[in-house]
């Protein structure tokens, strides 16, 4: 059997590592498929995903320079039609808005001498 780019074959799970699965074929080979090519999700733990001896389909996706197998099993999965988006910072409330805007204002007269020193304490000279 010759694993080729964009094959679909079936493996077993040899090794499970922090940072991917090791995929031993029928012929021996070994290749891995990286924890970035195992769901569409977000994958904290390739143990939430894989189980050693379990057997799996995978995508080849090529060799690397080294010669070793680059493969995937995202690529065989269908992708979710709208991927999760971060949740969106409320505006704030009009109240907030408004005390800032004043404090700002205020902020701004003291430093351009609208009224009193800079550090709001007692006028004439250092401390």
């Amino acid at each position: 059997m010759q694993l080729e780019s964009g094959a679909v074959v079936e493996g077993r799970v040899t090794r499970l590592t922090d940072f991917g699965a090791f995929i031993q074929f029928e012929n021996g080979e070994t290749g891995l498929v990286h924890i970035s090519q195992i769901a569409h999700s977000f994958v904290r733990s390739v143990r939430d995903h894989l189980e050693e001896g379990q057997t799996v389909e995978v995508k080849v996706l090529g060799r690397d320079e080294k010669g070793r197998l680059d493969l995937s099993i995202k690529e065989l999965l269908d992708e979710p039609e709208e991927m999760p988006r971060p949740r969106a910072i409320g505006r704030q409330s009009p109240q907030f808005e408004a005390k800032l805007r004043s404090f700002m204002r205020d902020a701004k007269e003291r430093t351009t001498g609208g009224g009193g020193d800079r550090k709001g304490g007692k006028k004439g000279g250092k401390r």
